[in-house]
C-alpha cells in the first residue's frame, strides 16, 4: 500500500531524512519509532503531502506523487497529533463540514456520519459543542472525521497522548478494528508499549535515518528475551540473555538485588538510540 524508496528531505544544508525505504502490507498497522528530532514528523508530512521531497520516491497505492496528488489525498485519512476540531461546531457539524469539504454526496454523507458516530461511541453525544468534550472524545471524534471520505491509508500522529490508560485502549480497540477491515495504518507514538501492543511491524529512525525495521517479537529477539535488572552504585544496570536459565546463573553471581524480566520494545529502542523516550 506505501513503499517508499530513498525519500530524503533537506532543509537549507541540513538533512533530516536521509535516503528512507519503507513498504509497508494492506492492512497493516505500522508503527514509525525515534527520539526527537528523529525524522518522524518529517515522514509524516512527506507521506501526506504537506511538504516536498528532496529526493526519493513515495507510491501509495501503486500511484506515484508525481502525478497522482489529488487522487492519492483522497486516499488518505490522517488524525494529527494536536487537536485541530472547531470546537463551537457540534460533533455532527464537525463531520458535516468535512463531508462537505470532500463533496461527499448528501444522503451518503449523513449514513456515514451516522455510522462513524456510532462507531466511536458518540452518538448520544452527537448535537453537543465540542469544546464540552473530554479528550478522548475529542480524539475519537477525529478518527471519525479522518474516516468519513473511506480513506484506504489512516496516518495517526500521537493518536491517543495525555489520554489516561483506559480511554487509550478504547482507541486500540478502534485502530484494530480498522485494520481487520484492511485499512492500512501508520503510527506514531511516544508510547513503546502502545506501538508493541498494537503494531506489526515497526521502524526506529534516529538523526534521519533508519536504523531498524522488524516484528517488535524479532527485535526483542534479537536482543535476547530475557533481562536481568539490577542496581549498583546508585546506577541502574541490564544485561540481556537468549534465555530465562542463562539470565537465572547469571543472576546468582551477583551479591545485589536483581530482576528478571522479557525483554520489551522499549528496551530495543534505548539499546538502538541510547535514549529513553519522553512520555508527553
Amino acid at each position: 500500500m506505501i513503499e517508499v524508496s530513498g525519500l530524503t528531505k533537506q532543509f537549507d544544508v541540513r538533512t533530516v531524512l536521509n535516503c528512507l525505504n519503507l513498504s509497508i502490507d494492506t492492512g497493516e498497522i505500522f508503527g514509525l519509532l525515534g527520539p526527537n528530532g528523529a525524522g518522524k514528523t518529517t515522514t509524516i508530512r512527506l507521506l501526506t503531502m504537506l511538504t516536498k521531497p528532496s529526493g526519493g520516491i513515495i507510491r501509495i497505492n501503486g500511484l506515484s506523487f508525481e502525478k497522482n496528488e489529488q487522487q492519492i489525498k483522497s486516499l488518505l485519512g490522517i488524525v494529527p497529533q494536536h487537536l485541530n476540531l472547531d470546537i463551537e461546531l457540534t460533533a455532527r457539524e464537525n463531520l458535516e463540514l468535512h463531508g462537505r469539504l470532500h463533496g461527499i454526496p448528501t444522503a451518503e454523507r449523513n449514513r456515514r456520519i451516522t455510522e462513524l458516530l456510532e462507531f466511536v461511541e458518540l452518538t448520544d453525544r452527537s448535537g453537543d459543542m465540542v469544546q464540552t468534550f473530554s479528550g478522548g472524545m475529542k480524539r475519537r471524534l477525529m478518527i471519525a472525521r479522518a474516516l468519513l471520505h473511506r480513506p484506504k491509508v489512516l496516518f495517526l500522529d500521537e493518536p491517543t497522548v495525555g489520554l489516561d490508560p483506559q480511554v487509550r485502549r478504547r482507541i486500540w480497540e478502534l485502530v484494530r478494528h480498522l485494520a481487520s477491515e484492511g485499512m492500512t495504518v501508520l503510527l506514531t507514538t511516544h508510547y513503546i508499549e502502545e506501538a508493541q501492543a498494537l503494531c506489526q511491524r515497526v521502524a526506529i529512525i534516529d538523526k534521519g535515518h533508519l536504523i531498524a525495521l522488524d516484528t517488535p517479537q524479532t527485535l526483542c529477539q534479537g536482543l535476547g528475551e530475557y533481562v536481568v535488572d539490577w542496581e549498583e552504585n546508585e546506577q541502574r544496570h541490564n544485561k540481556f540473555f537468549p534465555n530465562r536459565v542463562d539470565a537465572a546463573s547469571y543472576s546468582a553471581s551477583l551479591t545485589t538485588t536483581v530482576i528478571i524480566r522479557r525483554s520489551n520494545l522499549e528496551d530495543v529502542f534505548v539499546e538502538l538510540t541510547g535514549r529513553k523516550v519522553v512520555e508527553r
